[in-house]
């Protein structure tokens, strides 16, 4: 990757030459995924906003304000899998990132019109997954495929187990997928009523009542009445918190805050009894 101190300081430098730093931490799915997308890039991915200069590779943050050291990486009953956008893996505010952070069993894969990736329809055919595609009911078609609640019988023997599968994209994107994806037709549609309004503040939808991709994964979680699960989504409300903060901080060439709220929060999340 090219340094970008080489650049005049008025040109905005992509996020594909920033330099990066590895973070000695494993790479998970969505970071695979990034990977992947970058190596068949035809031209530099152009990042609006964020802190400039270099990313750790493991948290997409600053060095100074990289949080690799609180990535949690929880065991849950439910899995998690992302049908990311083309451009959501480069993103540095994307949330689905997080989500891979806190919840061992995730997967991502990258959406097409034309295609669907094999390893991806294979999992929905796997018999230990009960896939949901999470999506608001109002938009579905025929209404009888729309549940608002999972089973709770605590995840006992034979009982498959939840996959969520998220379509992690912008609104408009997300909605194209959701038409143009018959493999999912099949499946359930999980659809969301929370009272809460979304707390995310690094890209806005124009509805309040529209969550980022980690939002929704947290209140999935805390749907299917199994502990772990719950505490995971509690976790993941907590890092996303820590995640925004640092995100800004390093915007606006603020320290990190070690002892924040937000940190504060995540730690007694982690602290809960598994």
């Amino acid at each position: 990757m090219s340094d970008s101190t080489s650049l005049p300081s008025s040109v905005q430098t992509p996020l594909s030459r920033l330099r990066s730093v590895d973070s000695g931490v494993a790479p998970h799915a969505v970071a695979r995924l990034r990977t992947a997308r970058l190596a068949r890039s035809t031209r530099p991915f152009l990042s609006r906003g964020g802190p400039r200069g270099e990313r750790c590779e493991g948290c997409r943050l600053r060095p100074t304000h990289c949080m690799c050291e609180l990535r949690p990486q929880l065991p849950t009953q439910a899995g998690v899998c992302l049908l990311m956008h083309d451009a959501e893996p480069l993103k540095p505010s994307n949330t689905g990132w997080l989500i891979a952070d806190v919840v061992q069993d995730t997967w991502a894969f990258g959406w097409s019109r034309t295609e669907a990736n094999p390893q991806f329809l294979a999992m929905l055919g796997d018999p230990q997954w009960q896939p949901y595609v999470v999506f608001p009911g109002e938009f579905v078609q025929p209404p009888e495929r729309v549940v608002h609640e999972l089973p709770q019988d605590g995840g006992g023997a034979g009982r498959r187990r939840p996959l969520f599968i998220l379509l992690d994209a912008t609104w408009p994107e997300a909605r194209k997928m959701f038409r143009k994806s018959p493999y999912l037709d099949r499946f359930p549609v999980l659809s969301l009523h929370p009272e809460q309004i979304s707390r995310y503040r690094l890209r806005r939808s124009k509805r309040e009542d529209h969550f980022c991709t980690s939002e929704v994964a947290a209140l999935c979680l805390e749907l299917g009445g199994h502990a772990r699960d719950a505490r995971a989504g509690r976790v993941l409300e907590a890092y996303l918190a820590v995640f925004t903060e640092r995100y800004l901080q390093a915007k606006h060439q603020q320290p990190a805050d070690p002892a924040s709220a937000a940190h504060l929060q995540l730690q007694a999340c982690m602290a809960e009894d598994r």
